[in-house]
């Protein structure tokens, strides 16, 4: 059995309630609260920064020269492109340049970006590979699924056609073969630090869309 096939039947339970947030359930129905979708886009703005610095330690430490520039172009990706279609929300939503400097990680934000990086320097190539998966597979999946019940006109469409786009998915598939390739030469204790961190990393994408969702800032403190 491949890794992917493994770790996707070990998780499906967490992608199931990650698909039954109420964040994502609302963002196919078009009724999310604009307050929710802003800070949604503020903090996933300052996530792609930090996954893109992960994306690129996991290239610097690729096994050949090929994922080398398959990781230092999802590293571009996260970083100019993604960033692009935050600026237009953005501006879509009135959240200034300013208001998106000045607004500090959310818990669930730091958090997450804290771990990727934390393993992106400090563990072997395969399990900084397996980390930096579920951001791949499941907005992927999550994307597909909201693309597959969202309503005419939804006021979040463009969120929906972009990671449920088939240029995504291309790249998601690609990422995830190799995942596989670079699973099957590892030994058990490496795979078993893999399925540890896919498994972490799917935990914190609940966390993260779930905490937009409930607006959660640092609890009583100054910012």
């Amino acid at each position: 059995m491949s890794f992917s096939t493994e770790v996707w039947q070990r998780n499906l339970d967490l992608y199931q309630k990650t698909l039954a947030l109420p964040f994502n359930q609302e963002l196919a129905a078009g009724t999310l609260s604009r307050e929710a979708f802003s800070h949604y886009v503020i903090q996933d703005a300052h996530y792609l920064e930090a996954y893109g610095r992960a994306l690129a330690i996991c290239a610097a430490k690729a096994f050949s020269a090929d994922e080398v520039i398959q990781f230092t172009e999802a590293a571009k990706i996260a970083i100019v492109v993604e960033r692009s279609l935050h600026n237009g929300f953005m501006q879509n939503f009135g959240i200034s340049k300013a208001q998106f400097e000045t607004t500090p990680l959310s818990l669930a934000c730091h958090h997450y970006t804290s771990y990727l990086t934390a393993v992106a320097w400090s563990e072997s190539y395969p399990v900084v590979l397996a980390s930096l998966l579920p951001c791949f597979w499941i907005y992927a999946e999550v994307g597909q699924d909201i693309v597959d019940n969202s309503v005419p006109n939804n006021p979040y469409q463009a969120w929906v056609d972009t990671y449920a786009g088939e240029e995504f998915h291309n790249a998601v598939r690609a990422v995830i073969d190799t995942v596989d390739r670079i699973a099957e030469r590892c030994d058990a204790d490496t795979r078993a630090k893999m399925h540890a961190a896919y498994t972490y990393a799917a935990k914190l994408e609940w966390l993260f869309w779930d905490s937009a969702h409930q607006l959660r800032e640092w609890p009583g403190l100054d910012q």
